[in-house]
C-alpha cells in the first residue's frame, strides 16, 4: 500500500506540474476573491480585522472546491481508476494519495498566501500566526472531505452541484473553529481550544475519510 500511495502521489503531482494553469486556478481565485472584500466593505481597519478570519476561511473552502470535482474524473474516464482499485486494500491507498496530492497542489499554496492576505486586512502578527496554524490544520480536512464528495458523485451528470451540497455541511465545523481561533487571538484569549478541536477533526477525518472514499469509489466504478 505504501508503494501504491507514493506512486499515485507522484503521478498526480507530475500531472499537476504539466497543467500549471489548472493547478494555479484555486490560488488565483482565493487571492482575487479575498481582495474584493476590502473594496466592497471599505478601508476601515477595525471592520476589516473583524471580518478577515471568516472571509479567508470561506474563500479557502470555495477555492479548494474548484479542483476537487475533477479529482477522480480523469482517471475514471480513461479507465486507470479501475486498474488502481483491483486489489481490495488498494482503494484506501489511492484515496489517501489523491487527497494528499490535492492538498499539496491546492491547500498548501493557500497557506503560503495567507500571511499576505492577512496584511491586506490589517491583521496583527499573533492573528496572522493563528490564521496560518488554523489553515495548516484545516485545509487537509477540506481535501479529505472533498475527495469523499468527489468519489460519491463520480460519474453523475450534476455531480459538481451535488458535491458542493455534500461537502459544505461537512466542512462547516472546520470553518467555525478555524475562524474562531483567529477571533480568540484578536480578543486576547487563548486559541488552544480551537486548535485542539481542529486537530481532533483532522485525526478523525484522516482515519475515516479514506475508508469511506474507498467504499464510494468501489460503488461508483461497479
Amino acid at each position: 500500500m505504501t508503494d501504491l500511495f507514493l506512486a499515485v502521489l507522484q503521478r498526480d503531482l507530475r500531472l499537476a506540474a504539466r497543467r500549471r494553469i489548472d493547478s494555479l486556478l484555486p490560488l488565483v481565485f482565493f487571492v482575487v476573491a479575498v481582495s474584493l472584500f476590502p473594496l466592497g466593505v471599505g478601508p476601515e481597519p477595525q471592520t476589516l480585522r473583524q471580518i478577515a478570519p471568516g472571509i479567508v476561511w470561506v474563500c479557502a473552502l470555495l477555492a479548494s472546491m474548484l479542483s476537487v470535482n475533477t479529482l477522480y474524473a480523469g482517471d475514471h474516464a480513461d479507465g486507470s481508476l479501475e486498474q488502481m482499485l483491483l486489489a481490495p486494500t488498494h482503494a484506501i491507498a489511492v484515496a489517501a494519495a489523491k487527497a494528499s496530492a490535492h492538498w499539496l497542489v491546492s491547500g498548501l499554496p493557500l497557506i503560503l498566501a495567507a500571511p499576505v492576505i492577512g496584511l491586506l486586512f490589517d491583521m496583527s502578527s499573533p492573528a496572522l500566526w493563528a490564521l496560518v496554524a488554523g489553515l495548516l490544520l484545516g485545509t487537509p480536512i477540506l481535501s479529505l472531505l472533498g475527495g469523499l464528495g468527489a468519489a460519491l458523485t463520480l460519474g453523475l451528470r450534476s455531480g459538481g452541484m451535488l458535491l458542493i451540497l455534500i461537502v459544505l455541511p461537512l466542512t462547516t465545523p472546520t470553518l467555525i473553529f478555524g475562524a474562531g481561533a483567529v477571533g480568540a487571538v484578536e480578543s486576547g484569549l487563548s486559541a488552544s481550544g480551537h486548535f485542539s478541536l481542529l486537530g481532533a477533526l483532522l485525526i478523525a477525518t484522516a482515519l475515516g475519510a479514506p475508508w469511506a472514499t474507498a467504499a464510494a469509489l468501489r460503488i461508483s466504478t461497479e
